[in-house]
């Protein structure tokens, strides 16, 4: 279930290709988490990310809990610099939080968007699913962890409707803390539906605090987080080209452009 044959094709040649433009240092930025199996799911992610474009210098930061520090690791790398967000949709550590570090340790940071949705995001969940042992009269929910912003939320929501069009089957986004409806809520919905039973598609990278609450939900099946997949860091270097190419488009390679690539994303809600 790795998707179609051109999406395969475009992933191959992408593999060992350098990023459009960009011949400093990639630094990926995550949660952080005080889960040491997420700690090293993050890092191998970022091993991944590594091996799909050999010779490019990859760093990992985080924004909280975890070591090194953002802060720290953008003070430390050459440049350029564009920062990925390992984050899976819109919300307040993409529209605050990440900007103020960037602000303070290296404005002249490219700021890339965050990795979803995205079908190569499907795809991963799609086979986790499998490997859980989805049956074809399962109901089936999108399990993330919430956020307070309606952006973020809404991003959510768009993951669930590809994969409802990969599973062919109706898919509920739910969430772990914050936004409706609660993981709990939706379980007891579809209780009352003909599905015999409920599986939870994880829409978190690693495992850790919201992980723990899929699988204590109650529902018959729990998909392992998304993990290191070579689709996640095909997407990484997607991201990354992205950033680049706006400002390649904007025709400056200045400061001036990559403020204005970081206010863009912040405007659209990425």
């Amino acid at each position: 279930m790795r998707g179609d044959r051109g999406e395969i094709q475009a992933r191959s040649r992408s593999r060992g290709r350098p990023a459009r433009g960009h011949a400093g240092t990639l630094v990926l930025v995550a949660h952080g988490t005080r889960s040491a199996a997420g700690e090293a799911t993050l890092a191998a992610l970022a091993e991944e990310v590594r091996r799909t474009r050999p010779g490019h210098r990859v760093e990992l930061g985080f924004l909280e809990i975890s070591s090194p520090p953002l802060a720290g690791v953008l003070a430390q790398v050459p440049g350029p610099v564009v920062v990925v967000p390992l984050l899976l949709a819109g919300g307040y550590h993409v529209h605050v939080d990440l900007p103020e570090v960037v602000a303070r340790a290296r404005p002249d940071t490219l700021v890339a968007d965050p990795l979803g949705p995205h079908a190569l995001i499907t795809s991963v969940l799609a086979r986790r699913l499998a490997s859980a042992g989805l049956r074809s009269t399962d109901a089936v929910i999108l399990g993330a962890a919430g956020s307070s912003d309606p952006a973020a939320l809404a991003d959510v929501r768009s993951a669930a409707r590809l994969l409802s069009v990969r599973l062919a089957r109706p898919v509920t986004a739910a969430f772990a803390s914050a936004g409706t409806p609660s993981v709990t809520a939706a379980l007891e919905r579809l209780r009352s539906g003909p599905a015999p039973r409920i599986a939870v598609a994880s829409y978190l990278l690693a495992p850790g605090f919201f992980q723990g609450r899929l699988e204590s939900s109650g529902a018959e099946v729990v998909s392992r987080p998304l993990g290191a997949e070579e689709e996640l860091a095909d997407l990484v270097w997607r991201r990354c080209d992205e950033a680049v190419a706006r400002v390649a488009v904007a025709g400056h390679d200045g400061p001036v452009a990559r403020v204005a690539v970081l206010r863009r994303a912040r405007a659209s809600g990425a």
